[in-house]
């Protein structure tokens, strides 16, 4: 491979305060890692509970779950501030969560009810929240390229400092969308951040079979955007390259394409027999847990205890316990309201 996998596994300094990484040296804040270990074991027992509660009949539609990927979304987001911008795809849970959505409020809407965030009316993959900053999700592939895109202008035009984020698969990559995108972020020098989860899968169908590039980063390249391959699962290795995105989007340098290799623990949806996937490959999932490696590392550079680690991992399931009693006591939409919030008049 040309190319070099950034993961902090090997390159970690485990003195507790500082890790380096192609030659850099990070200071490492503690309340920063305490807030992705907690958002990525929030992901974690959220879609445990979404898995749960989709094979008890009480989610409708389709859910694909974000188990595997949490060292992304808690990495990436984790140097965000409020008011920046994150367009998300159908697998977007763990994005939804790491921009702050409330737990009990995010499972209402994934089981339909009024007090969900769109009314019960986003279902699992149409998940949006408008603050200071805007979140929504998409379930067309690679469609929320080209609206990060867009929120990437209003930023320039606007001469604010935040920035957009859009996460999407491997498989969009292969999208016009994703090519348009890219094009336009890097001729115009747009704040914009495209986070590829390459999780290898474009729903049953391996990269190999859907690309004939196996290193994605090398699309960005071709329109000459800065790109880097780091390791999805390392919590650590993905905050350090997308804090240096950040910093690059708000210095006014323009984009950057950040390939996360990581790996899809579950299925596609929920359901899905995966047959298409060899059981080595599937028990491997469980061996890069990015949660366990995350704790590990945390429990070594002195940041947590294992007591400590227990305790957040309790609170966070008492969170969910309480979250799924409030979704399940929550109305449901009145029929006769169907349209309402859903067009504009």
């Amino acid at each position: 491979m040309m190319f070099k996998l950034i993961s902090t596994l090997k390159e970690i300094k485990f003195s507790g305060i500082s890790t380096g990484i192609e030659g850099k040296t990070m200071c490492l804040e503690k309340d920063k890692m305490i807030w992705i270990f907690k958002t990525t074991l929030k992901i974690r027992r959220f879609e445990e509970k979404v898995a749960e509660l989709y094979t008890r009949g009480l989610i409708p539609g389709p859910a694909h779950l974000y188990i595997g990927q949490e060292a992304i979304a808690a990495g990436v987001c984790a140097n965000l501030r409020e008011d920046s911008y994150v367009t998300s795809t159908h697998r977007g849970h763990g994005h939804f969560i790491a921009r702050g959505a409330r737990l009990d409020m995010a499972l209402a809407e994934l089981l339909g009810k009024e007090t969900g965030y769109c009314k019960g009316r986003s279902g699992s993959m149409h998940l949006a929240k408008f603050n200071k900053g805007i979140f929504v999700a998409d379930s067309i592939v690679a469609a929320g390229i080209p609206i990060a895109v867009g929120m990437g202008l209003a930023i320039k035009m606007k001469k604010t400092d935040q920035v957009a984020v859009a996460f999407f698969g491997d498989g969009a990559t292969s999208h016009g969308a994703f090519h348009e995108g890219v094009n336009l972020a890097s001729v115009w020098k747009l704040p914009v951040i495209f986070v590829c989860e390459n999780n290898f899968y474009a729903m049953s169908t391996p990269l190999s079979k859907q690309s004939a590039v196996s290193s994605l980063d090398e699309k960005a390249k071709g329109y000459g955007i800065p790109s880097v391959v780091v390791d999805g699962n390392d919590a650590i290795a993905v905050y350090q390259v997308a804090k240096e995105a950040v910093e690059r989007a708000v210095d006014g340098r323009g984009p950057t394409f950040i390939e996360c290799r990581t790996t899809r623990a579950m299925g596609h949806y929920q359901g899905d027999p995966q047959e298409y996937r060899p059981k080595e490959e599937i028990e491997e999932c469980k061996r890069k847990d990015p949660i366990i490696r995350f704790r590990a590392k945390l429990i070594q550079m002195n940041f947590l205890t294992e007591d400590e680690a227990d305790q957040i991992d309790q609170e966070i399931l008492q969170e969910i316990a309480q979250s799924e009693r409030f979704a399940i006591a929550s109305p449901n939409p009145p029929p006769d309201e169907a349209a309402k919030y859903v067009y504009a008049v």
